[in-house]
């Protein structure tokens, strides 16, 4: 079987920091050969890098929207600097991971959105497609992403309806599916991930975060014992894939030389 690739997997996590070693070489030893890791911040830029370097796989670089109460010109400036000395580095694939969140209450709509487009004109003028972070924010994206166009990427953890689907096909771009879709309930994120082309789908976990089912605690349960939220690991994303290939009537090989292609065609720079 081809190796699966996880096109977001934020290994650089403190959920990871005592251990991200034998995280990875668990990922490895169940079948995921490559890893993207996105950067979410200046702060960790140095960090992504050096991971994915010391274990053979790829980063991005740029600044979450989540943090962008704290970026201004100087962040830009820093990723300006950052992804020009990274020209020639091949586990640099994409500007990521940015986008707009109108989800989290108390982020400036207009700030996030101006930093939004700064990245994507940064994305332009070093050719590098982005890993975009949309919630509860597509059509403000899309809208962007017209404005400005980008060599493409991929809409990271898709959770919008058909149509928004196909409008991000439109323009370029894969649509990322993880843990959510392992969920009875999430009936949306089923139906565009069942209803898309094979073409346009890639993989992914957001480990520590997007845990699947059979890793999910409800509040409750976690109150019982005064232990966190069960932590995503990149080792999931092959049974993950496995309830994909199975709502699509697919087998897990087809899906993980299908989502390889597709990582590649998202992400040229992938060297696997």
């Amino acid at each position: 079987m081809p190796p699966w690739i996880d096109t977001h997997c934020h290994l650089d996590a403190r959920e990871f920091a005592a251990d991200v070693d034998a995280v990875r070489a668990r990922a490895r030893a169940r079948g995921v050969g490559h890893l993207v890791i996105p950067a979410v911040d200046v702060h960790n830029f140095a960090a992504v890098a050096a991971l994915a370097r010391r274990h053979g796989d790829s980063y991005a670089l740029g600044i979450h929207p989540l943090c962008s109460a704290g970026a201004g010109e100087a962040d830009l400036q820093a990723l300006e600097h950052a992804l020009d000395a990274a020209r020639g580095d091949p586990a640099l694939v994409a500007v990521g991971e940015i986008g707009l969140d109108y989800f989290v209450p108390g982020l400036d709509a207009a700030h996030q959105e101006a930093l939004l487009r700064a990245q994507l004109h940064l994305a332009r003028r070093f050719d590098l497609p982005v890993l975009l972070h949309v919630r509860r924010s597509v059509d403000r994206v899309l809208k962007a992403l017209r404005d400005v166009p980008v060599a493409g990427g991929i809409a990271h953890a898709f959770n919008g309806s058909v149509q928004q689907a196909e409008r991000f096909i439109a323009l370029g771009f894969k649509l990322g599916f993880g843990g959510t879709l392992t969920f009875e309930r999430a009936l949306q994120v089923r139906r565009a991930a069942c209803a898309v082309p094979p073409e346009a789908i890639v993989l992914e976990t957001d480990a520590p975060d997007m845990p699947p089912h059979w890793l999910y605690r409800t509040a409750a349960e976690r109150a019982l014992d005064g232990a966190a939220q069960a932590r995503n690991e990149p080792g999931e994303l092959p049974r993950i894939a496995g309830v994909l290939a199975g709502l699509r009537g697919e087998t897990p090989e087809q899906l993980a030389a299908q989502t390889a292609r597709n990582a590649r065609a998202a992400l040229p720079r992938l060297e696997i």
